[in-house]
């Protein structure tokens, strides 16, 4: 049975380059097999939180909210692709995460970190670890760390020079580890619910 990813990316810049690893992810995962969707915080253009989704009446949330709300509900497992800002969260990303709570329960989440410098977003993957757990995932050890980005996917999303190198390397560990954990949470909830 094929695993459902949504892959979340979050910049707004105009001259964005982190979406080249999102890309690069969805097809690598494709290639694997998987049935994976980017979820584009800007394309999804939530506003800046006011109300979770949560605090709807049934019904009423705007569509857009609704219509993620469906997809994150459907997949199996997610990644987070986040850039750093001054050594914090990509602010989009967080925004269209904290839209939601139990939609993203009792499922694994994957970081992937990029920065145009050395550090590859390392700052920003640690804040997401406890933020991702705190939402109701499972956040699995193995990370992808991309550093100098613009030096190590061109924009056709293409691994390029030693950066190109180690993110290819790193890649099939990094799926292999969220597959296992997708598969052992399916397993789970079909054997028993969930305790809340």
């Amino acid at each position: 049975m094929t695993d459902s990813i949504l892959v979340l990316y979050g910049s707004y810049r105009s001259d964005r380059v982190g979406i080249r690893l999102a890309n690069y992810i969805v097809s690598s995962l494709q290639r694997r097999g998987n049935d994976v969707e980017l979820i584009d915080a800007q394309a999804v253009g939530l506003p800046m939180l006011d109300r979770m989704y949560k605090e709807y009446p049934k019904g009423s949330a705007p569509p857009a909210m609704e219509r993620l709300a469906e997809k994150i509900r459907a997949a199996d497992a997610f990644i987070f692709v986040t850039g750093e800002y001054n050594w914090g969260m990509q602010p989009g990303l967080k925004n269209l995460t904290d839209h939601y709570l139990e939609e993203w329960f009792w499922r694994p989440a994957a970081i992937a970190s990029y920065s145009g410098g050395r550090l590859s977003g390392a700052h920003a993957a640690v804040a997401w670890h406890g933020a991702l757990s705190e939402m109701g995932m499972i956040v699995i050890s193995s990370t992808l760390a991309v550093a100098n980005i613009s030096a190590a996917l061109d924009v056709g999303s293409k691994p390029t020079g030693s950066g190109g190198d180690a993110l290819a390397r790193a890649f099939p560990r990094f799926a292999d580890d969220l597959a296992w954990w997708t598969e052992a949470a399916k397993q789970q909830r079909a054997r028993k619910a969930p305790p809340y």
